[in-house]
């Protein structure tokens, strides 16, 4: 079974000509991508030319230093309105499903992650498009993307991803990196549906709370496992300051049987957060801070932590 990192972005700024871009329209949105960069190992002089390339080296070459046999590599959609209007102007940054299924069947460390509104007017033909050009997995952040997972009028779409063995990660819980259009939608029930037409849906960051006034779903989640034998969560992000006070609740069994192993990448990953909450020890994360490949530092953690070996392989038997 592979190693699997199920969560794990890709940006660029389309001077490759990829098509995708990037914007910083605030202050602290400039800062945090001036901060994900640094995180993906590359100077800050990148953002100014040819960031394209260079994030996509360091990526692969993280990858491949690794112990991980593969990642899902994320698109990005544009968020929609209730009309099926694209909101350009909402988004921070943009990868469009070409790429990483260009990326995917180039690289075999790459499992190419689509991104598509289903409330978008080609929604369907867009997916057909993406299962034959071989996407495995589709990534949405409900309450940024503005979708409201259980609207009956989005049953085609889950049962289309359904057949064709798709699995579906999906944003759960507060969010600061990109904008949000409907809080309500960071809730995990709003993922009924998909997981009730048999989608393996995974709740990323297993709905625990990004900031100090967020609302926790966690509990609302684990209670959702035992209604739905297709839920999952992962980890993604856990090892950070913010969301550390997830770790304590997914970690007991059964519900560490329904986790799988993700990173967030590029976003940081020290493990300050989890010692602080006693969840690791000292001398874990200090040997966790001399890794410099982050892909491999946030396995240490996680490994540190009590995540079983079975977090890392667990997406390759349900891509199976």
């Amino acid at each position: 079974m592979r190693r699997i990192d199920c969560h794990v972005h890709l940006v660029g700024d389309g001077s490759s000509g990829t098509g995708c871009w990037l914007r910083t329209p605030n202050p602290v949105r400039w800062l945090a991508a001036r901060l994900l960069v640094r995180a993906a190992g590359l100077p800050l002089s990148a953002m100014k030319s040819g960031f394209d390339a260079a994030y996509l080296e360091s990526l692969l070459q993280r990858v491949r230093e690794s112990s991980l046999d593969a990642v899902v590599l994320l698109a990005m959609d544009l968020p929609y309105s209730d009309s099926g209007e694209a909101l350009k102007g909402k988004a921070s940054f943009y990868v469009p499903n070409d790429r990483v299924l260009e990326l995917g069947a180039i690289h075999p460390e790459f499992i190419p992650a689509c991104s598509i509104h289903p409330g978008r007017p080609d929604a369907m033909d867009e997916l057909d498009k993406c299962i034959a050009g071989g996407a495995k997995v589709l990534k949405l952040l409900p309450n940024c993307h503005n979708v409201n997972c259980s609207d009956p009028c989005y049953i085609p779409f889950w049962d289309r991803m359904a057949k064709s063995g798709m699995a579906f990660l999906a944003h759960t819980g507060g969010e600061y990196t990109v904008p949000v259009l409907n809080k309500k939608y960071a809730d995990p029930r709003v993922l009924r549906l998909p997981a009730e037409r048999g989608v393996v849906t995974i709740a990323a960051h297993a709905a625990g709370r990004s900031g100090l006034f967020d609302s926790d779903y966690t509990a609302e989640l684990i209670k959702m496992f035992d209604e739905y034998p297709s839920l999952y969560a992962d980890n993604s992000a856990l090892s950070t300051p913010n969301r550390w006070r997830t770790i304590k609740k997914i970690l007991p069994s059964p519900v560490v049987r329904r986790i799988l192993h993700g990173s967030d990448f590029p976003v940081t990953s020290g493990g300050f957060g989890p010692w602080l909450g006693r969840c690791l020890k000292w001398e874990d994360f200090r040997a966790a801070a001399k890794e410099r490949n982050v892909f491999e530092r946030d396995a240490m953690l996680k490994s540190a932590m009590g995540f079983p070996e079975e977090t890392f392989t667990r997406l390759d038997g349900l891509l199976s």
